[in-house]
């Protein structure tokens, strides 16, 4: 955990210019920078950065933000991961607390362990380059696979050498400890000491998504029938296979870009295929698929394609972890290698530009390849037939998103038509098959109501009028907005002689109840977050809200202080040669406006309540005081009109 103190010196220091035009080529416009989106492809720039704000907008794409959800978002870091960045960028440095003794202990041996790596993949590829047996063998097998130095360079591949000692030696030299080169997989323990694991191979590390070095992979270059052909990084406090795609760290930007995540099985298929230019690629290494694993990708994009051999090996492995993969929301498609060919060599033998193509041209739909290969095998056995069904059915189920309902649909009736079946019973029993994970989900968790004969709608409250009242509940938003927005941008300005706006708008929520006003709950927080700031005597600035620790916070302030929209355009003042009056210069007139049209918002809907407890009642005496109220709503609504220069019919 990163101590308070710590976080509010990264907010202090960060420049949200300096940052993000180290990702964005951003030029001056007005007061604010313009810049081309990094999370969508445009040709005009629409990606606008205001530093006096310390926000970022584009118009194009909605995105926006402070300069810790831009590293968070473009990088697809944590919050935490986002802040070291930040801290590492401007030498800032952390001390995190631990919630207990064995945290502190695990933190500490997974940094111990990045380190190593550092140092490893630094050894290895110097021996590559520099030893001559490097050269000679790691660096002469790479070249002769095509791999270019700039692009051994990039993946900071590397040799192990093949005495089975030098490495260990030097690290041990260096005051490694034996116990977390055997840990790291670098080492292996011997009666003597410790010895290299990965002696006479070719090194791939593995990066993280920030580019620190995980683990490694070693390929065995020599002739050995016993030994395996790679070795890779045992489990321990950062490397963990199943969380890990080989070459995501070189992938994601072009991943976010294309809108595409290719997956491939190994590390040279990865590495040709940068090389050709092809740069939204990674590998699963030749397990299957995790849940984790499927969610990294899911964090660039939705649209999955998998290249693997044509064989049934391949075919095999690239259905692997499907379910997992629908039931994530990703949309998997599937093209196959011809010829006993693989990624690596086939982008070799038709160059960059018709691998392309031919991934274009090739794309299967994975669900429809997939029952196409079952129907050949399934042949006119009835009982293959009936257990095939169950299983498209089963695999559809998994896609049960609101959003993915036409997709859903299109696998139903294109799976039925294929089948030759009931296009009715197959929907009939992919929805049994989601009903069946629902109910099973459910009993897992705590029921949500005593009275299971209560529908959800009763349960929660709503009925037909209240439902009414939903249009005026989403308008009265709005208003909310606008006088948050006028306390936190005008609070600190003069009300009177002895008042401050922040004096003024509190004391009118005082007046008409804070939760009468505000019904939307984070705009609730922030007020009264407000109000604890002022009351301690603590400066309520943008700032502080901007980076708030809690993310709805934040988020909110971020899109209260986009006001950009109703900035008045420089052009103005040319065209018609004339002052225009600023916010800044109006602020008592805009909050007056507001706290009344939000007073006035509130009154009208408590007219319409109490209009249908008119219609509801019949007792005498309710009907005299519920008139009398509707006369007093009435006058007030009259009287805030006037103020506002608005007419209010009868």
């Amino acid at each position: 955990m990163i101590p308070q103190e710590t976080i509010q010196q990264i907010q202090n220091r960060i420049d949200i210019i300096d940052v993000v035009g180290s990702f964005v080529k951003l030029r001056k416009r007005g007061t604010n920078y313009l810049g081309l989106c990094p999370f969508h492809n445009e040709k005009t720039p629409s990606f606008t950065v205001s530093a006096s704000k310390e926000i970022y907008k584009c118009f194009g794409c909605g995105k926006s933000g402070n300069t810790i959800s831009f590293v968070m978002e473009h990088e697809r870091y944590s919050y935490v991961e986002a802040l070291k960045w930040l801290a590492a960028r401007y030498n800032i440095e952390i001390e995190e607390t631990y919630s207990n003794p064995e945290q502190r202990q695990q933190q500490q041996t997974a940094e111990s362990l990045f380190i190593l790596n550092k140092f490893a993949q630094e050894y290895f590829s110097r021996m590559i380059w520099e030893n001559d047996e490097g050269k000679l063998a790691g660096l002469g097998y790479l070249r002769e696979r095509g791999f270019t130095d700039d692009i051994i360079r990039k993946f900071q591949l590397g040799y192990c050498l093949e005495d089975g000692r030098s490495f260990s030696t030097a690290a041990t030299e260096q005051q490694y400890n034996p116990e977390l080169l055997v840990k790291s997989g670098l080492s292996v323990s011997r009666e003597w000491g410790v010895s290299d694991n990965y002696r006479g191979r070719v090194i791939f590390p593995i990066h993280n998504q920030s580019g620190k070095v995980l683990g490694f992979g070693a390929r065995l270059i020599r002739k050995n029938d016993k030994a395996p052909k790679y070795i890779n990084t045992p489990e321990n406090e950062i490397y963990s296979k199943s969380r890990v795609l080989y070459g995501m760290y070189f992938a994601r930007q072009a991943i976010g870009q294309q809108d595409e995540c290719l997956l491939v099985e190994g590390y040279t298929d990865v590495i040709s295929l940068h090389q050709a230019g092809v740069e939204n690629v990674v590998a699963s290494s030749g397990t299957a698929l995790t849940v984790e694993q499927l969610r990294l990708i899911r964090k660039f994009t939705q649209r999955l394609t998998i290249i693997y051999d044509g064989d049934s090996a391949g075919i095999k492995a690239a259905t692997r972890g499907l379910d997992l993969a629908l039931e994530e929301g990703l949309n998997v498609q599937l093209v196959l290698i011809p010829g006993g060919e693989d990624p690596d060599s086939y982008v070799r033998k038709v160059g960059a530009a018709s691998f392309r193509d031919f991934i274009q041209q090739e794309k299967k739909d994975i669900i429809l390849f997939q029952l196409e290969v079952a129907m050949k095998d399934m042949g006119d056995d009835p009982a293959k037939k009936s257990s095939l069904v169950k299983q498209i059915a089963e695999s559809i189920s998994r896609i049960h998103k609101a959003e993915d309902f036409t997709r859903q649909q299109h696998y139903i009736q294109r799976s039925a038509e294929l089948l030759k079946i009931d296009e009715g019973g197959l929907t009939n029993l992919v929805n049994k098959h989601i009903r069946d994970r629902l109910q099973a989900e459910e009993r897992k968790q705590q029921p949500r109501s005593e009275n299971p004969d209560i529908p959800f709608s009763e349960e929660a409250g709503f009925d037909e009028a209240s439902l009414e009242t939903l249009d005026l509940l989403s308008r009265d938003e709005y208003q909310e907005k606008a006088v948050v927005r006028c306390l936190m941008e005008f609070g600190m300005k003069p009300w009177d002689e002895e008042r401050t706006v922040a004096d003024y708008l509190l004391a009118e929520f005082d007046e008409n109840g804070l939760e009468e006003l505000f019904d939307h709950k984070p705009l609730l927080r922030l007020v009264e977050q407000y109000r604890q700031w002022y009351d301690q005597g603590v400066l309520p600035t943008s700032k502080l809200f901007l980076y708030h620790e809690d993310h709805e916070i934040n988020t909110l302030a971020v899109s209260l202080m986009d006001n950009s929209a109703f900035e008045i355009s420089p052009n103005w003042h040319e065209k018609f040669d004339r002052a225009v009056p600023t916010r800044e210069e109006q602020y008592q007139t805009e909050v007056r406006s507001c706290i009344q049209y939000l007073k006035l918002r509130k009154i009208k809907r408590l007219i319409l309540e109490n209009q249908k407890d008119l219609e509801k009642n019949t007792d005498p005496s309710l009907l005299i005081n519920l008139l009398e109220t509707h006369q007093h709503l009435k006058q007030l609504e009259v009287e805030i009109g006037k103020s506002l220069g608005v007419v209010i019919l009868k």
